[in-house]
């Protein structure tokens, strides 16, 4: 699950944490921890949750210490429990110390969205809805952050503005100030633009559903309709197009949602509001 983009994605953030909080140095541990003290560290699950983000934590400890090992014991999309311990780090002292506080936030983040969105998933089981991540994602995390979500057993989404059209009422009104026909001037004006890239048209009312059918977009976007509309907008579309639910999805509500028979379930909460999972690293001296 860790591509090449991916990876690039992971050693650029490290880096980014690691400047913002090492600086020109810490302090406290080139004060007091002797240069060459080798430790053990075990990051423990303080909660149940699912894990997401090991390669990360393990890459902050081997950019500092790059002879250091790191031993994953319950890997990303696994279920853990409170009192498990993820991953055994080995190394030198001053780095694991160093990079702690780094790679726990990193850890802990990521281990909240997985979690978050695993229990997405599981109020979906038993019908074809996918639950989808959003662009909500904290800036410079969203490779990692929708990697989490796939962790998750989630689906990405777009992952910017350039992977696919989302034709929103700002748009339409824009579109439509050079005539009528919002929509259908959108759709036909993008797909002359852009013939390879599939899109998407927000919908607030079943007009506007039947409207996005008329000029064949490839996607619905139900926006914050009832149950009942979006139950209607399956029948109208058939198989002409993937339907998408969107905003306001919250977990009770998420599992009646799924049975109106729509493809896909966004949810901005799965990055926006995740939190995070308790994991503690626990050092003792010695390998």
């Amino acid at each position: 699950m860790i591509t090449d983009k991916l990876k690039i994605e992971i050693q650029t953030a490290v880096k980014t944490a690691l400047f913002e909080d090492v600086g020109s140095g810490d302090a406290t541990t080139l004060g007091c921890i002797p240069t060459d003290l080798q430790c053990t560290a075990n990051f423990l699950a303080k909660q149940d949750c699912t894990v997401a983000g090991l390669t990360v934590a393990e890459t902050v400890l081997k950019e500092l210490d790059p002879k250091s090992t790191f031993e994953i014991l319950i890997g990303d999309g696994s279920p853990c429990k409170k009192g498990d311990v993820m991953a055994i780090a080995k190394g030198n002292a001053r780095a694991i110390i160093t990079g702690e506080r780094v790679a726990l936030n990193f850890l802990q983040h990521l281990c909240a969205i997985a979690t978050t969105t695993s229990t997405f998933v599981k109020e979906t089981e038993g019908t074809k809805a996918e639950v989808l991540d959003t662009r909500k994602t904290t800036p410079g995390l969203r490779a990692l952050e929708k990697y989490a979500v796939l962790c998750g057993g989630g689906t990405n989404h777009r992952f910017g503005l350039y992977d696919r059209i989302m034709i929103k009422d700002n748009h339409r009104e824009l579109a439509a100030a050079e005539g009528s026909g919002g929509i259908l001037r959108s759709v036909r004006s993008c797909r002359m633009a852009f013939p390879q890239i599939e899109i998407e048209v927000e919908a607030d009312t079943l007009e506007e559903v039947q409207e996005a059918l008329d000029a064949e977009a490839d996607y619905i976007l139900l926006d914050n309709m009832s149950n009942d509309e979006m139950s209607q907008a399956v029948s109208m579309t058939g198989s002409k197009c993937l339907l998408e639910a969107s905003g306001g999805i919250t977990i009770d509500r998420v599992a009646e949602i799924a049975k109106t028979g729509v493809d896909y379930i966004s949810v901005g909460a799965l990055t926006h509001s995740a939190g995070s999972i308790d994991i503690s690293l626990e050092i003792k001296p010695g390998v």
